[in-house]
């Protein structure tokens, strides 16, 4: 019985430190074009910051969770820009049917985000996600450093954490 017990602590701290370098790996932004608001294609090896960390949500207009996240962050992205830089690129995965929602819901939250629209979902693809929100803590140099899938309240203060940390070049959390 004690080794049964011995063998399940060590097959979870293996698989904990499995997810533990998954969503701590880095890894290159992919190279994918998506559209801006205006139909300008944009690619996003492109994306930058003037050399700072930025973020990447995932979203589209029927996802309440993306909403309240994006709402969340809207909250305190004044506040985060002015101490840390950060910029946002919001991301829509709204297929080219339902796309023409984005900018209105957008600017009707009066989100100071760029927003860009995939609408092949061809980012998200590349990027294997399952479900939205997913966010993507991206460092100066492109590279993906953190990741985060779903949204509950209080997920915006894990990732601003993350960011500062990031910037402080501290390690970052789950």
């Amino acid at each position: 019985m004690r080794y049964l017990l011995l063998f399940f602590i060590l097959i979870g701290i293996i698989y904990s430190q499995s997810i533990f370098a998954q969503s701590h790996s880095v890894s290159p932004l992919p190279s994918v074009a998506l559209k801006d608001l205006q139909g300008k294609t944009i690619n996003t090896a492109d994306l930058q910051n003037d050399g700072k960390p930025f973020i990447i949500d995932f979203w589209a207009t029927w996802c309440k969770p993306c909403i309240l996240e994006l709402n969340t962050i809207a909250e305190n992205y004044d506040e985060w820009q002015n101490e840390t830089g950060v910029k946002i690129y919001a991301i829509s995965i709204d297929d080219a049917r339902n796309s023409s929602k984005v900018g209105p819901l957008a600017s009707g939250k009066g989100w100071e985000y760029e927003i860009l629209l995939d609408e092949n979902s061809d980012l998200k693809r590349a990027l294997n996600i399952n479900n939205i929100p997913h966010t993507f803590l991206v460092n100066g140099k492109g590279e993906i450093v953190w990741q985060h899938n779903s949204y509950t309240p209080g997920d915006e203060d894990l990732l601003y954490e993350n960011l500062k940390n990031l910037i402080a070049g501290k390690p970052l959390t789950h």
